[in-house]
């Protein structure tokens, strides 16, 4: 099989943008603040067209290393098509405090309510620093799509 020629970088953006709103699940990686040990889970997200947004029990592994380091790595999509986010914790609100308008949103991309349930949740916002995407190894090389926050294209 023949890989397509590389994407432009605004077209690579267009089609990060398109995924990060378009796609419910994503891998998050966390790291344990004092072994360093990364911990993988996936999720469910909403983008808000400026962070990435998920729910996770408070009391979680997750939500612990989040809240403890501030810091995640996050993948979106398939090996041959993947959105890769490094990304800064702005925010941990519980899911009970959030306003419905949010509230509803998320839970109609994510097929995913945690409001209603007995088990505490925390709404993690993540910004993010770093965005990279590549579908085969003749977008490696251009594959930064953000560095420090600011878009490279567009």
């Amino acid at each position: 099989m023949v890989a397509a020629p590389p994407r432009t970088a605004e077209q690579r953006l267009r089609d990060t943008l398109d995924r990060l709103a378009g796609d419910v699940d994503l891998w998050l990686a966390s790291a344990d603040p004092e072994s360093g040990m990364p911990y993988l889970v996936p999720l469910s997200f909403l983008w808000d067209g400026e962070a990435i947004v998920f729910a996770t029990p408070a009391a979680s592994r997750t939500a612990r290393n989040l809240q403890a380091v501030g810091r995640a790595r996050i993948g979106v999509g398939p090996t041959r098509d993947v959105v890769m986010v490094e990304g800064v914790v702005e925010a941990a609100e519980p899911a009970d405090s959030v306003d419905a308008e949010f509230g509803d949103a998320f839970a109609a991309k994510a097929e995913f309510d945690p409001r209603p349930l007995a088990t505490p949740y925390l709404y993690f916002r993540i910004r993010p620093v770093r965005v990279q995407a590549w579908r085969e190894a003749n977008e490696i090389a251009g594959r930064d799509l953000m560095r420090d926050g600011k878009w490279l294209a567009g």
